[in-house]
């Protein structure tokens, strides 16, 4: 499908911007919260679930890598699925991407807030929707500006974060090896080890799921058959490393129990860095946790936008959704839609079931980009096809271990969404899709 020239974003993203910009989506609000999760669940065998997630997710990214490459537009697996399955299902796929990564930024932006009066002395929860709503107000701002500049802000934001994590294992490593295998043993959990397992495993595949955000900028890239694959590889190598890392050395050094006993006034990571001996690592990691919030709040405010941007030119969301500002940096309109969004969201301050409802949720739309990779023709596959049918396979089996009424609710949005998808499709003309 050809788009008018108004419509689309100018091509200014190059291979270091890609990375950065795969690193900011995916090492933030996963990290610093779904291990402790993950470990309440699975002991020290969320090591293993670590490694699992990460294998899923690499399959799932070369998956993305090769689709972007050959359509290479704004829009990622809601794009594909027009393009190499069914309109409805590609409409399934945009849909379920805006629930839950729209969760997943309010998540963020309450996380933030939570850290920053936690770190200044605030133990009132009174400031802190105030404190989000502002986070939200000023990223938004950063988003509409463009991404250029939109990227410098993210790479200062993923160094920073990047330097928390590595002083965490830097200065974990020594009570690691003081403390030898005391804590990684028993590693699997005594009662149901593999539905312990593979429930972490779903989890933590959610802490590796930015890496479609560089997907979705496939249509800014420059070269992007080459830049948008590179990028992917290479964000996903970086953060298996330090996931797995950081899982390690957490565990054995300061036991399961530690790392898993964390509440909403402070990371588990922050927690497991006040038992070190290094000082300020702990401060460190909290300073950390607080620009990894910032950075997956603007890459997912940047992403969802580009969804609603590729919704709102097929009209599956009114065509408003489309316009974008006289540089064509930013679509305006989609961009203030999603913070709205996001800000109803952080208004209610009720987030606990979020991390759950988004693995179903991802997990679904990750199911359909391998479904979609598979219909790539000969010529446009950039991996085999096993890739595909292992993450495919590998997306709908870990769906299976998120709690039941988490199903129920996922289940009825996605029919809520194709309600919308006929009723829309009555008021507004059908635009034709030629891919």
């Amino acid at each position: 499908m050809s788009h008018p020239t108004p419509f689309l974003l100018k091509q200014q993203l190059g291979l270091p911007g890609a990375v950065f910009m795969g690193l900011g989506s995916i090492v933030g609000t996963g990290v610093f919260v779904s291990i402790g999760i993950a470990t309440g669940i699975a002991g020290s065998a969320v090591v293993l679930a670590v490694a699992i997630a990460a294998i899923v997710a690499m399959c799932n990214g070369l998956s993305a890598a090769q689709l972007a490459a050959n359509h290479p537009v704004s829009g990622g697996t809601y794009e594909y699925g027009y393009r190499y399955l069914n309109p409805w299902l590609g409409f399934t796929a945009g849909w379920l991407f805006l629930l839950a990564k729209t969760a997943s930024a309010a998540t963020a932006a309450l996380g933030f807030a939570g850290y920053l009066l936690a770190a200044i002395g605030v133990t009132s929860s009174t400031w802190l929707v105030a404190v989000a709503l502002l986070a939200v107000l000023l990223l938004t701002l950063l988003a509409l500006s463009g991404l250029q500049r939109s990227n410098t802000a993210n790479v200062v934001i993923v160094s920073i974060t990047l330097l928390a994590l590595g002083a965490f294992i830097l200065a974990g490593l020594p009570v690691l090896v003081a403390k030898g295998t005391t804590h990684l043993i028993p590693f699997f959990p005594a009662e149901h080890p593999v539905k312990a397992v593979l429930h972490a495993s779903a989890l933590m595949f959610v802490a590796y799921t930015g890496y479609g955000r560089i997907a979705t900028m496939g249509e800014e890239a420059r070269n992007p058959r080459l830049t948008i694959p590179r990028a992917i590889v290479i964000t996903m190598g970086l953060t298996m490393f330090l996931y797995l890392a950081i899982a390690v050395v957490g565990v054995g050094a300061v036991g399961t129990e530690s790392l898993s006993n964390f509440s909403q006034a402070a990371a588990p990571l922050e927690i497991a860095a006040r038992q070190f001996p290094t000082p300020g690592v702990a401060m460190m990691v909290a300073i950390g946790a607080m620009t990894a919030m910032l950075g997956v709040l603007l890459n997912l405010i940047l992403g969802l936008s580009r969804v609603l941007l590729a919704m709102g030119r097929r009209r599956d969301m009114p065509e408003i959704v489309a316009r974008l500002n006289r540089a064509r940096t930013a679509p305006v309109v989609a961009v203030l839609v999603i913070s709205g969004a996001i800000a109803l969201l952080v208004c209610t301050g009720n987030v606990k079931t979020t991390w759950s409802f988004s693995a179903f949720t991802v997990l679904v739309y990750y199911a359909l980009t391998n479904l979609a990779a598979l219909r790539l023709a000969p010529a446009e596959r950039l991996y085999p096809q096993w890739i595909a049918w292992t993450g495919l396979v590998s997306c709908l089996l870990l769906s299976f271990w998120v709690e039941p009424e988490i199903w129920f609710v996922g289940v009825g949005l996605i029919l809520t969404g194709l309600v919308w998808k006929i009723a829309i499709g009555r008021l507004m003309p059908t635009q034709k899709n030629g891919g």
